[in-house]
C-alpha cells in the first residue's frame, strides 16, 4: 500500500490512534516551554510539580483574576524561577487567546472552568501547542467530537490530566488485574463521592474559599463562581473521570474493548438547599434558599462493555459524607474494594471472609511508584499530581503517545452529556459512541502510563 493510501485509510478508520504522535513545536527535547491557562486554586496546585522540573520552563500564564495571577507569581518567585509573561487579570475572558497567539509555547496546561476546556484545547491544538487538559474534556456531546476531530486533523498531542489513574492503590490493582489475580473481570464500580457543599457555596472571600458561606456565582469565589451553576442547570454524572479512568484501564477500554451502552438514574435534590438553610450565614430567608437545584443528590450511571463487563458509577457531592471513590474490581476469582481496604481471592483468602488488601498492594506496587515515590512526595492529591504531569512531560519530550490520550479523554468525559440525556429521556438506555471508529479492536492494552520513565 502506498504511504498516502495507508494514511488516508488509517485516518478514516481511527488506526492512527495507535501510532505515536509527534511533539508539537518542541524545539529540543531537554527543555519544554509550557504555559498555564487558569491560575486558580487547581492551577496553583499544579505549580509545584512543574516548577520542580529542570526540563520545563513556565513561560506564560493567563487568568481573568488579578488576585490569582498575583498568588501564582509569588509561588513562581519563591521557587526561584523566572517571571512568566502574564495575560489577563482585568476580567478579560479572551486573555487566553492572546497567550496562544503569542507563540513560543510547546505545551499548555488548561486549568479553567469546565465550559472553557473544549474551545481552549481546540485553539491550542490548531496552533500546534500540545494540550494537558484538566478534567473534563467538554460539556456537550458535540464538544467531544470537536475536540477529537481537532486532534486528528492537527496531530497535536492531547492528554487528559486524570490524576486518579496514578493513585498508588489504583495502579497496584492494575498490576493485579494484568496478573490475572481476579480471574476474568466481570464488574467494576467507582464514583465521585465527595461532599462539595462547602466548595460550591462560600462567602466570596479569596481567603476563605471553603465552607465560609452560602454564596455562588458573582458573589462567590473560586469554584463557587462557576461550578455551582452546573448543579442548578444540569442533572447527570457531572464528574466521571476520577472513577471511570481506572475502571477503563482495568477493562482495556479502547484497547480490545469499548463502552457499548449507558443509562443513568437520579435521586431528588435536597442536599444543597438544606445546606443553605442550615448554614450560620444562610437560613430559610436567605435569597439562595429559593434556588432550585436540578442535579440529583446521587446520580447512578451504568455502562456495559463489548466484552461483557458492567461498570457502575455514582456521583454524590451534595450530601454529608466522607470522601470516597468507591472502587470495586470483581472477577471470577475474587474482588478488591477500596472502601474497606479489603480483598478476597478464592482459594487464597479464608472462605467468605475479607483479607487486608495492604499486603497485596505492597506485593503488586507499580514500577512507577517504586521508582518515583520520593520525587512525588508532597505533591497534590497524595503525589498523584506529580505522576500525571510527569507522564505528560516525558511523553511529549520523546514524542510518544499520550498515556491518557484523546480517545480516552472524550469517551470518559462524554459520559456526562450521555447521562444527562438518559435521565432527561426517562432513564433511557443509550448506545455509546465509538470515538475510535473501530480502532479499539487493534489497539493493545498497554496503559503504560509512563512506566518507561
Amino acid at each position: 500500500m502506498k504511504r498516502r493510501d495507508f494514511l488516508a485509510t488509517a485516518s478514516a478508520g481511527g488506526i492512527l490512534a495507535s501510532l505515536p504522535l509527534r511533539a508539537a513545536r518542541a524545539r529540543r527535547s531537554d527543555v519544554l516551554r509550557v504555559a498555564m491557562i487558569g491560575t486558580g486554586l487547581r492551577g496553583q496546585s499544579q505549580l509545584g510539580p512543574l516548577l520542580s522540573r529542570d526540563d520545563v520552563e513556565l513561560v506564560a500564564i493567563a487568568d481573568t483574576q488579578r488576585v490569582m495571577l498575583d498568588k501564582t507569581l509569588r509561588i513562581i518567585a519563591d521557587a526561584g524561577r523566572r517571571r512568566p509573561h502574564v495575560y489577563g487579570g482585568d476580567g478579560d475572558t479572551g486573555a487566553w487567546k492572546r497567550l496562544i497567539d503569542g507563540g513560543g509555547i510547546d505545551a499548555v496546561f488548561i486549568c479553567t472552568p469546565w465550559e472553557y476546556h473544549a474551545p481552549m484545547a481546540i485553539a491550542a491544538m490548531q496552533a500546534r501547542i500540545a494540550v494537558g487538559c484538566e478534567v473534563v474534556a467538554g460539556i456537550t456531546l458535540q464538544d467531544h467530537w470537536d475536540v477529537l476531530h481537532a486532534q486528528q486533523r492537527s496531530g497535536t498531542p492531547y492528554m487528559l490530566l486524570e490524576n486518579v489513574c496514578y493513585r498508588r492503590d489504583v495502579l497496584a490493582v492494575l498490576q493485579m488485574v494484568r496478573a490475572g489475580l481476579f480471574g476474568e473481570l466481570i464488574h467494576l464500580q467507582a464514583g465521585y463521592q465527595h461532599d462539595l457543599r462547602g466548595v460550591k457555596l462560600n462567602s466570596g472571600s479569596p481567603d476563605a474559599p471553603y465552607g465560609s458561606g452560602v454564596e455562588y456565582g458573582d458573589k462567590g469565589f473560586s469554584e463557587a463562581q462557576w461550578r455551582t451553576q452546573h448543579s442548578i442547570d444540569r442533572n447527570g454524572e457531572l464528574y466521571p473521570s476520577h472513577g471511570i479512568g481506572p475502571c477503563a484501564m482495568y477493562a482495556n477500554i479502547h484497547r480490545g474493548n469499548r463502552f457499548t451502552h449507558l443509562n443513568a438514574f437520579s435521586t431528588k435534590a435536597r442536599g444543597l438547599h438544606d445546606y443553605i438553610v442550615q448554614h450560620p450565614k444562610g437560613g430559610p430567608q436567605h435569597p439562595n434558599a429559593k434556588v432550585g437545584f436540578k442535579l440529583g443528590d446521587v446520580v447512578t450511571t451504568t455502562l456495559r462493555c463489548e466484552n461483557g463487563e458492567t461498570i457502575l458509577l455514582q456521583h454524590d457531592t451534595s450530601l454529608p459524607r466522607p470522601y470516597s471513590l468507591g472502587f470495586r474490581v470483581q472477577g471470577t476469582r475474587g474482588l478488591w474494594m477500596d472502601v474497606n481496604d479489603s480483598i478476597h481471592i478464592e482459594g487464597v483468602s479464608p472462605p467468605h471472609a475479607w483479607q487486608d488488601a495492604q499486603p497485596y498492594l505492597d506485593r503488586y506496587d507499580h514500577p512507577l511508584w517504586k521508582r518515583y515515590a520520593a520525587q512525588a512526595a508532597g505533591a497534590g492529591h497524595g503525589g498523584m499530581d506529580w505522576f500525571v504531569i510527569h507522564a505528560f512531560i516525558e511523553a511529549l519530550k520523546v514524542q510518544a503517545p499520550m498515556p491518557i490520550d484523546v480517545y480516552d479523554a472524550v469517551a470518559w468525559s462524554a459520559i456526562t452529556p450521555l447521562s444527562e440525556q438518559s435521565i432527561a429521556e426517562d432513564y433511557k438506555t443509550l448506545p455509546f459512541p465509538d470515538f475510535t471508529a473501530g480502532a479499539w479492536r487493534q489497539r493493545k492494552p498497554d496503559f503504560a502510563l509512563g512506566q518507561a520513565w
